[in-house]
């Protein structure tokens, strides 16, 4: 892509929030794409993450998932210091802490918050490499921009928007309602000095006809004096990757229950659950029908469950225990229902998981559920990879992504249930996963094995033979361009490009 004349310096744009779950990420992912396709090189960077939503970087990092969406819509590669603090929860009040694509240990909440001053550090050295390597930069906030308790050891909103030299968009999410304090309050909480950064504000997630929310844009802009750059209608057509479980909790419905004659999925809602996204795919098929449960119920009626990731996989494993899941998934194993783990929902379907070296908690071992031949030890050292292979015996092309610390091994009547063919770009032999003898239970490390569309259809009609592939699908690159369609027609385009100092000569 070519560049814009040297003399032309572009200002970085600041995307922060009024609260958790406003669409921060989403309209990040906009702008990149919007930015993109106006043939400007566009990079994303968030300072922090703190999310179990992580991907591998081609050159074998782990950061937020997010970043990575981001990076696809902008059309660049995703690197390390798109996200070079990543807090992945384990705890009610602890965390793994990946630095700049590795990690780098556990701490808590607490002593994470002491002194900030470290990871600040890591994150100033990738955002000003970003700067140096892009004509511009989307920055993502995290959380609130104005929790002012903990606003001096914030380096994640306000100060990296002060050390990029950004104009603030601020995010208000009008579908939760008090859309005016959210804005307001905001404002008159932060220090002027930070008030003046904020340049424009959107509104997000609009119901209804948006004509009769003028007079609320009218009377913002008066009570704030910053102009709103566009209210953006709901949008339902097309999915972008979520950044966290906040979104996904509202999925959770007691009363759900398939209906006779489709194709339903259910999928158990760990406390820890990580790297929910695997079954974005499903979700967005209307042939099927999935459902998150949590509390135990008779799984009668489902033709797949889906053990997903878990960022504490023992502690979630007593968690299902102790609430009684356990009776529910042998007795639909035993009805002949698919059961598929992955990843941390493998590690659960085998014999043992150890962690002697108490990498996810107190070291020592709890018994799996025994639905597979297979034992875990988890060990120091974490598999990130971009990888590929076929499954066993029948050929059929997979490709996912490794986040792992486990080692499992299959015995028994198990087998492989891919031959992995290449980690990284590199050819290996090598297998992943496992698979019984009967072939309804599954386990796999391959995050993102719904992504491919021979392998889920094959999948699907491995629980159901009844399972009509719905045609077509939206891919990522065209969900992108829905999504930057969506907001062009609702922002102020042209404000935006002068906020971020692009001139008119300078836009294809």
């Amino acid at each position: 892509m070519a560049r814009l004349n040297a003399q032309f310096r572009l200002k970085p744009l600041a995307v922060l929030g009024t609260a958790s779950d406003v669409g921060k990420s989403v309209v990040a992912t906009a702008l990149c794409r919007i930015f993109r396709n106006a043939g400007i090189d566009v990079a994303p960077y968030k300072a922090q993450n703190m999310s179990n939503n992580s991907g591998v970087t081609p050159d074998g990092q782990e950061i937020g998932r997010a970043q990575i969406v981001q990076a696809e819509a902008a059309g660049v590669v995703p690197t390390a210091d798109m996200n070079p603090v990543l807090l992945k929860p384990n705890t009610d009040t602890g965390a793994q802490v990946v630095l700049q694509g590795r990690v780098d240990g556990n701490q808590s909440a607490k002593g994470y918050f002491r002194d900030t001053s470290r990871w600040a550090a890591v994150a100033r050295e990738s955002l000003h490499r970003l700067m140096d390597e892009h004509e511009l930069l989307v920055i993502e906030g995290a959380g609130s921009c104005a929790e002012m308790n903990l606003y001096e050891r914030d380096f994640v909103n306000f100060r990296t928007a002060r050390e990029a030299g950004a104009s603030v968009i601020l995010v208000a999410d009008i579908d939760r309602g008090g859309v005016f304090a959210q804005v307001v309050g905001t404002l008159a909480v932060i220090p002027p000095e930070d008030r003046a950064l904020v340049k424009g504000v959107v509104i997000n997630r609009f119901r209804g006809d948006i004509v009769l929310f003028e007079e609320g844009v009218r009377m913002l802009e008066e009570k704030t004096g910053v102009p709103v750059l566009g209210v953006i209608p709901y949008f339902r057509d097309f999915a972008i990757e979520s950044e966290d479980a906040v979104p996904l909790g509202s999925k959770v419905d007691p009363k759900a229950a398939p209906s006779k004659g489709r194709t339903a999925v259910a999928a158990i809602y760990f406390p820890h659950i990580s790297n929910f996204t695997d079954l974005a795919p499903l979700e967005e098929d209307p042939s099927l029908e999935v459902h998150y449960l949590h509390k135990p119920r008779s799984l009668e009626g489902y033709h797949m469950l889906v053990l997903p990731g878990s960022k504490n996989v023992r502690g979630d494993l007593d968690w299902l225990r102790r609430m009684g899941w356990e009776e529910p998934i042998e007795a639909f194993r035993r009805r002949g229902g698919l059961v598929m783990g992955i990843c941390g929902g493998f590690q659960m379907l085998g014999r043992s998981i150890s962690d002697p070296h108490g990498l996810e908690g107190s070291p020592g071992s709890t018994p799996g559920l025994g639905l597979l031949s297979a034992t875990t030890v988890l060990e120091h050292g974490k598999c990130l990879t971009n990888s590929a292979g076929v499954v066993d015996g029948h050929g059929i092309a997979a490709s996912g992504y490794e986040i792992h610390m486990g080692r499992t091994e299959a015995a028994g009547g198990a087998r492989p249930f891919l031959k992995v063919t290449g980690r990284n770009c590199q050819a290996v032999e090598d297998s992943d996963g496992a698979r019984s003898e009967d072939g309804r239970v599954i386990g796999t490390y391959f995050h993102g094995i719904f992504d491919g569309v021979a392998l889920r259809n094959w999948l699907l009609a491995q629980a159901d033979p009844a399972y009509v592939p719905s045609s077509g699908g939206m891919g990522r690159n065209e969900a992108y361009e829905l999504l930057a369609r969506h907001f062009s027609k609702h922002l102020d385009l042209e404000r935006l490009f002068e906020l971020a100092g692009i001139p008119a000569e300078g836009r294809s």
